[in-house]
Order: structure tokens, then sequence, then C-alpha cells
């Protein structure tokens, strides 16, 4: 019995947290049209904007929790330009949401140097009954109109095959129409919605029979959610009858060798047991192309297009990139899992259009979404299915019972940490 003790570990496979999941839109998606997060939209956004700081200028964030409640958090951003004082802007989140694990229900306060000034946001989702209701309401503005016109009230029915709700201001003196409205059902892996949002002038009924007020779409989606699956998805949406914008997106997981020098040496970095390393590759590309006569739409250009791709080597560095036809950009960001953690971020944008090559930096301050993996905790370990007959001798070793393969691979969520679930099933 006693030459057990001294057996070596078995072999595992580490598993990063990713840098930013679940996303921090998600937090506020109970506010935001169903069709303007699905589709890939969200994973696309996030992809083609987090970390890509403003050439020439920096970004300072700050995202914190307190000790005593974690349902009370703040996230305070300061940015502006690197060679002068003017132009910088300042602001402050406040938010309360009842649950830990339920962001859909919270109540925040904003702030700012900008418009608007002073705004307040109360939401409230019924996951049992699948309805819920939300209000925005600007307290001070530099605009001058009327707060009361500045009102919006939403409600919603969202379940996990449908999404159906709409915005409207019962307040306002000048338009009682509704200012926005959607509808999006899900079959299988595929994803039908519309959507309603006004952009012509007119006051009366006559607005819903304007072709350039609606939006359609359709996608086709694989995975999980949770990013230790691999999923793709790909849409075609026809916005406001007069763009045509196809789009895809994929993430993909792979388990990286920790290498092996000449010598027989393993990376240093890592200890004896580590055979590999997990790592999250995402690639998207979205074209939007005119559908409509130069004549009469003179403000969309005839064809356009963006990709994509980024690459987590560990839970440290993150390398992005994206390409368009008038510049192209570059991303290093390097993050450390302390708590708070702290994430330096550098951005390169190259501008094809004037030959000149721009700098922008960010730091983010972060302790709202806890690490999922901690180096000396085999909770955080998963195993292929060629080893995970050695799961019992890590359980007995260390108490807990490591991440198998075979349960992602069957969505069995249950045990994993929270930063690694599917952040929502409902649309």
């Amino acid at each position: 019995m006693g030459n057990s003790f001294n057996k070596p570990p078995p072999p595992v496979v580490l598993v990063p947290p990713l840098f930013d999941f679940p996303p921090l839109a998600a937090r506020t998606r109970m506010l935001e049209s169903s069709y303007d997060l699905l589709f890939g939209k969200l994973a696309l956004k996030c992809l083609f904007e987090d970390y890509y700081e403003e050439a020439k200028n920096f970004r300072t964030r700050i995202m914190l929790k307190s000790l005593d409640d974690p349902t009370v958090d703040m996230v305070a951003t300061v940015s502006g330009p690197l060679d002068k004082a003017e132009g910088v802007v300042g602001n402050a989140l406040f938010r309360w949401q009842g649950d830990i694990d339920d962001p859909h229900t919270f109540v925040d306060l904003f702030v700012s140097n900008s418009e608007p000034v002073l705004r307040t946001r109360l939401c409230a989702f019924y996951p049992t009954y699948g309805f819920g209701s939300f209000v925005i309401l600007p307290l001070l503005s530099k605009r001058r109109r009327a707060l009361e016109d500045l009102f919006v009230m939403g409600l919603r029915h969202s379940s996990e095959n449908l999404s159906v709700g709409s915005t409207f201001n019962p307040f306002s003196t000048i338009d009682k129409l509704p200012a926005n409205a959607w509808l999006v059902s899900k079959i299988g892996r595929l994803t039908v919605g519309v959507q309603y949002e006004p952009q012509c002038e007119t006051k009366d009924y006559t607005r819903f029979k304007n072709l350039r007020n609606w939006s359609c779409a359709i996608g086709y989606g694989v995975g999980s959610g949770s990013p230790l699956s691999p999923s793709f998805t790909f849409g075609l949406e026809l916005a406001k009858s007069s763009q045509f914008i196809a789009s895809f997106y994929q993430h993909v997981v792979v388990q990286r060798q920790v290498p092996i020098n000449t010598d027989g040496v393993k990376n240093p970095l890592e200890e004896n047991e580590v055979v590999g390393i997990t790592n999250y590759i995402d690639f998207g590309f979205e074209l939007q192309s005119r559908v409509e006569d130069a004549e009469t739409s003179n403000s969309i250009p005839d064809s356009t297009f963006q990709v994509a791709a980024s690459w987590q080597a560990n839970k440290n560095f993150l390398l992005k990139g994206k390409a368009g036809p008038l510049s192209s950009s570059i991303v290093l960001a390097f993050k450390s899992w302390w708590k708070p953690s702290f994430t330096f971020c550098v951005s390169a944008t190259r501008d094809r259009t004037v030959g000149k090559t721009s700098l922008g930096f960010g730091l983010h301050v972060e302790n709202i979404r806890e690490a999922s993996y901690q180096r000396a905790d085999p909770n955080f370990v998963m195993l292929t299915p060629s080893k995970e007959h050695l799961a019992e001798g890590i359980q007995w070793k260390s108490g807990k019972r490591p991440m198998l393969q075979s349960d992602i691979n069957s969505e069995n969520f249950g045990s994993l940490p929270r930063e690694l679930r599917p952040y929502g099933n409902i649309l």
C-alpha cells in the first residue's frame, strides 16, 4: 500500500478560463431585442470589438463587486485621446441584482460627463412564466427635450424557442407608436426572426407599411453555448430592406500538447503531470452589401466586409486580429488572474487610406467574473476520453471529481464552474 503513495499523478489537461465569459453584454440582454443578439451577432460583436482600442486613445475600465454583498457591483470607465486632455469621457455604472445566478432581474444607476448625465434602469424577468418587463428612465440630460420623451418601457416573453417583445414610450408627447418590436423563433438548429424599427419620420400607422422599417434574418447554429464546446453559427439578414448581411462565427476548442525539448524536459511553467493545455480559437466573417440603388440609399456603402480571428493560448495571453477594406488591426492582451484580475492590452491599427499605423492602449481591472481555473485545483482539469479511467485516482487524491470530456460532449454541465456553463438558453 505504501507504493501507491509513490505513484506519479495521472496525466491531465489544463482548462483555462476565457478572458471574458460570459460577456458583459449578457448581463443586460433582457433590455435588448433578441433579434439584435441572436444569429451570432453577440459573439461577432465581441470578436470584432473587444480589446480593439481606438487609435491614439486609451481606455481604463474597473469592474468591482462588493466583498460583503456579491449582488452589488460597479463598473467605471475612463477613455480619451493620448495626446490631449480634451475629449476624456468618464462614466460609472452601479448595479444591484437580486440573485447572483440570475442576471436578468436588476436595477442599475448610470452617471457620466457625457450623454446621458444620469440614468436608471429597472428590469424584472420571471423564468417560470417567461415574462419580463423593463424601464429605462433618464433623470438628467443635456438634450433640449422633455425627460418624459426619453422614457422607454419594454415588455417581452422569452423561452427556449420563442422571443417576442416591444419597446415604447407611454408618456411621450411626440410619438405614441412602438419604438421597436421583434419576433424570434427557434426550431431545432434553425432560428428565424423579424424586427420592426422605424426609421422614417411619419408619426402615423403608415410607417408599418414602409419596408425600410422592417428587417428579417435566418440563422443556423450548432453548439451548446459553453466555451468548452465547439460552436458554429451562420446567418443571413435583410436589414431595413436595403442591406444584405451574411455572417458566420466559429468557436473551436483544441488541446495543445505541452512541449518537451530535446533533453526530455517539459515546460518548466507546468507541473509534470500536465500533458496539454486547452486553447480557444474563434473565427468570424461578415459581408454587407447594398441591395438598393445608390440614389435611394447614399448613406449605405455598396459593399464592405470584415474578417477576424482570435487565439487564447492559455489563461494569460490572447492574440486577436481583424481586417477590412480600409484598415486592419491586431491586439495582444495579457491577463493576470489575481483578485482582482488585471488585463493590459495594446492594439495596432493600420489605416490604409493614409498609410499610417497607430496604437491604442487599454487597462481592465475586474473581480465581477471569477476565474474558473486555478493551477493547483484538479477540479478545473479535463480528462480526454482515453484518460477518463484515471478520474478515480484524481478524485481519491484531491477529493474532487475532475471534468470529463464525455460530460462536455453530452452537455452535462452541472459539475462545471458557473463561468464555464452556457450563460442562457432563453432567447
